[in-house]
């Protein structure tokens, strides 16, 4: 399984946005041990920026990502408005809106919509550096508003469908896909193409199951599944026609995937 780098928003002296004794800080680390939990007892392989109340620069968490193993960087924060009880809602944020990091905002907003929460959707953040200098898929989560009281009731009465809802987003991605692999050139076997990311997701771990590796990539308003990547025709060719006798549609692509 996939080893996935989760990080508490926040730490030590800063304590990221407050209300009425609240601190975010606190709320990301009692919630990012919790997803951590859950994802270890599914089989994931968790990393942590932190485990105790320390800061962190931005930019030392997104060194500290980059330097480990891990193939996926989550960062959990509370969201914050000018004025209580103005806002509500989860949003996940992205450096670009596209690739694995799209699956995972996707996913992880569907299952917090479960557990009560508004979905505010997904936006773009291209000054984070969270986002912006992981070498990894990433995401940042922001599980509600933290100076709104609904939300904050969520958060605290349904707190350990909070932390499920979250995990079930990042393993929804990860066992759909093993890495993000859009920065590799050479020749992937696509095997479906599907408006829906369940379908999607159902055959790339057929796939997975039959001990090929594959990777869901957005495409518009639809979502492809590649098995490779292959640098000789000659041997993607071969390994379609394995995968075509195994019922999947084959179609060889040239280039990178994104």
């Amino acid at each position: 399984m996939a080893t996935v780098m989760l990080d508490a928003g926040h730490g030590g002296y800063d304590n990221g946005a407050s209300f009425e004794g609240r601190r975010e800080k606190d709320d990301t680390l009692n919630l990012t041990l919790a997803v951590g939990n859950i994802l270890e007892n599914r089989g994931v392989n968790v990393l942590y920026t932190r485990t105790t109340d320390i800061y962190q620069s931005p930019a030392q968490k997104a060194q500290l990502a980059n330097e480990s193993d891990a193939d996926y960087f989550i960062s959990i924060h509370r969201n914050s408005s000018t004025s209580p009880n103005m806002y509500s809602g989860v949003q996940t944020l992205v450096y670009e809106n596209s690739g694995i990091p799209a699956v995972f905002a996707e996913n992880i907003n569907k299952e917090l919509e479960k557990v009560g929460f508004k979905n505010i959707g997904v936006e773009e953040r291209k000054n984070l550096a969270v986002l912006r200098r992981t070498k990894m898929p990433a995401a940042l989560v922001e599980a509600g508003f933290i100076n709104t009281e609904a939300d904050n009731n969520i958060f605290d009465l349904k707190f350990p469908e909070v932390a499920q809802a979250i995990a079930n987003g990042i393993i929804d991605t990860v066992s759909g896909a093993d890495i993000e692999r859009n920065e590799l050139n050479g020749y992937w076997i696509e095997t479906g193409l599907f408006r829906h990311y369940d379908n999607a997701k159902n055959l790339a771990k057929n796939m997975q199951a039959d001990g090929y590796n594959s990777v869901i990539v957005p495409n518009n308003e639809y979502y492809s599944v590649y098995h490779g990547v292959y640098d000789d025709y000659d041997k993607a060719e071969a390994v379609g026609k394995t995968l075509f006798g195994k019922g999947y549609e084959t179609r060889i692509v040239q280039g990178s995937v994104k």
